[in-house]
């Protein structure tokens, strides 16, 4: 696996300043994405950190979350069958 669960927890708090709940959504998420190797097939590219923190930070505004939601909804509409990686509810 090529993305680093650690490093993209930091990355999410440090450039998001999202909490340890929306954190540990999203990376749970990302992972299920790389490990799907969905992605990899449709872009031509592996999931890693810095494109999942490129793709959250191009969302127009949320938390981590919501920018993750974005991202996978921009997806689906692009190439289809990303709703199951989408995030549905989290504890806070």
């Amino acid at each position: 696996m090529q993305l680093d669960p650690d490093q993209l927890e930091n990355r999410l708090h440090d450039e998001f300043s999202a909490t340890e709940p929306e954190v540990r959504v999203v990376v749970r998420q990302a992972i299920d994405l790389a490990e799907a190797g969905q992605y990899e097939a449709d872009v031509g590219a592996a999931v890693t950190t810095a494109v999942v923190v490129a793709e959250l930070g191009d969302a127009p505004s949320g938390t981590v979350p919501d920018r993750w939601n974005w991202w996978i909804g921009s997806l689906e509409l692009a190439f289809g069958g990303y709703e199951r990686f989408s995030i549905r509810r989290y504890r806070t």
